[in-house]
């Protein structure tokens, strides 16, 4: 085509075009209802197509039935031989065993496992010490041991609530490629911790309804030393008391533990005694310093936390207030000048308070004493020890252990006698936590703990509710 042809086409699309326009501008109307009446019909035929397409539950129906032969039942059996069987089984070892019932509980039938364990320097450490190591072996389908695996507290004291030991006991593949010989490894690895909750409802006391609602006992203690300053286990606890509680179980190779303390440190709970709720949230950081150990504080950013312990002793017993009694050796009645605390022979003291050893050693009808003298004149003393674990003039932390219960002095049994001393004169034990005072929450930490609490406030609150519901299950 010629460039003038192009240009006289171009000419003609740009006069039709003007046209168009000027008519649509000119009649509007005319052309709104042209476009609508086409659409009207499109509409109208849509809709006239529609009643055609038949209704599905009018569509016939047709069932297809096939034969399915499954294979011959020796065929799988020969399918299923080709692979190598590893069967697993776990228990734990029990102070009466030996290595041949500790295998047979276990289905492994290996003469030459039995012997690793009996005469192997490290085989051996599997049935040395205490029972309740965690095991778990791995066999063929002959019964054969291939491998076990030992878990249980750490060697080292030192570690024992972060770390555990694993002995893992393996048979290896000689040169032909058949296993033929047992080799033992032993290492220390860290214990993990996963986040779990539990509810219960007090019947009789806090360890039967923590057994109840299969919460380990490290966590009725934690639960009693954080409400220590709310309320006295001893006295006041009611039946019908709730609780709920959100912790951490320490587990190895995602194993619950089952020696020491099976459970790391509660993050949180409520209990209600007698209609009134108390509450716990563990945060750290709530003093504002970078050493801070963290602290339980109420929901509303209280600090739990007082200058002083409710109790020398994480859970005891007591069996003698602060009021007149027959003493039991002078056989008179006298004014009991402290609390005596039931505990066995051995059971660690811990300083009530931050404070300096003012004495430690023997004193008369005290046996093996301890005076501690803290902030405001006020001092306290732990007597009929069994040892003392500290000097006169050492600095000791609230918490740290000072000494073990013990039945030295006017004693009759093994038991804890607790003095508070102000200026000198004593005090009724009972008294000084709840009257001691507490550290703030700094400033600084609020929104960042008001967001912690929130969270765990609706944690406790689910763990209630499903408990209450019957439903839980660990």
């Amino acid at each position: 085509m010629s460039s003038g042809s192009f240009e006289r086409a171009g000419l003609a699309l740009r006069s039709a075009s003007a046209q168009t326009a000027l008519f649509v501008s000119r009649h509007p109307r005319s052309l709104t209802a042209a476009v609508t009446l086409g659409l009207a019909g499109f509409a109208a035929t849509a809709f006239g197509i529609a009643p055609m397409v038949p209704d599905a539950s009018d569509l016939p129906k047709r069932l297809v039935t096939e034969n399915v032969a499954p294979q011959a039942i020796q065929s799988q059996l020969d399918a299923l031989a080709e692979h190598e069987l590893q069967l697993y089984r776990s228990d734990l070892t029990r102070t009466s065993d030996t290595a041949d019932s500790l295998l047979r509980r276990l289905n492994v039938s290996d003469a030459a496992a039995s012997a690793f364990l009996r005469t192997d320097p490290m085989g051996c450490k599997v049935l040395e010490g205490r029972g309740g190591k965690m095991i778990q072996v791995q066999t063929d389908e002959t019964g054969a041991l291939t491998e076990l695996v030992a878990r249980y507290a750490a060697l080292d004291p030192k570690q024992s609530a972060t770390h555990f030991t694993r002995l893992r006991i393996s048979r290896i593949k000689g040169a032909d490629g058949a296993a033929n010989s047992l080799t033992a490894a032993i290492e220390t690895a860290p214990l993990a911790a996963q986040v779990r909750m539990g509810s219960g409802t007090v019947r009789s006391s806090l360890f039967a309804a923590t057994d109840d609602a299969r919460i380990p006992d490290s966590v009725a203690t934690q639960l009693a030393e954080v409400f220590s300053t709310d309320l006295d286990f001893h006295r006041e606890l009611q039946k019908g008391d709730t609780f709920s509680v959100i912790y951490e179980a320490l587990t190895a190779d995602g194993e619950p533990i089952t020696w020491g303390a099976a459970a790391g440190r509660v993050l949180a709970a409520d209990f209600v005694n007698g209609g009134k709720t108390y509450s716990a949230v563990w945060f750290k950081g709530g003093d504002g310093k970078a050493a801070d150990k963290g602290a339980y504080y109420t929901f509303d950013g209280q600090n739990k936390r007082h200058s002083f312990l409710a109790s020398p002793m994480e859970f005891s017993r007591v069996t003698s207030g602060f009021a007149m009694r027959l003493h039991p050796i002078l056989n008179t009645w006298k004014q009991h000048k402290g609390v005596d605390y039931g505990a066995p022979y051995g059971t660690a003291v811990r300083a009530v308070g931050d404070g300096m050893v003012d004495f430690a050693g023997w004193q008369n009808g005290y046996g093996n004493v301890i005076e501690i003298r803290h902030a405001n004149q006020r001092s306290t003393v732990y007597a009929h020890l069994s040892r003392i674990d500290v000097k006169r003039g050492a600095h000791v932390e609230q918490g740290e252990h000072i000494g073990a219960v013990g039945a030295t002095g006017w004693a009759t049994g093994p038991h804890l006698h607790f003095e508070l001393k102000l200026q000198g004169v004593q005090e009724d034990p009972m008294t000084l936590a709840k009257s001691s005072e507490s550290v703030a929450l700094a400033p600084a930490a609020k929104a960042q703990f008001s967001q912690l609490a929130q969270s765990l406030r609706g944690q406790l609150e689910l763990a209630d509710t499903v408990a209450r519901s019957g439903a839980y299950a660990e």
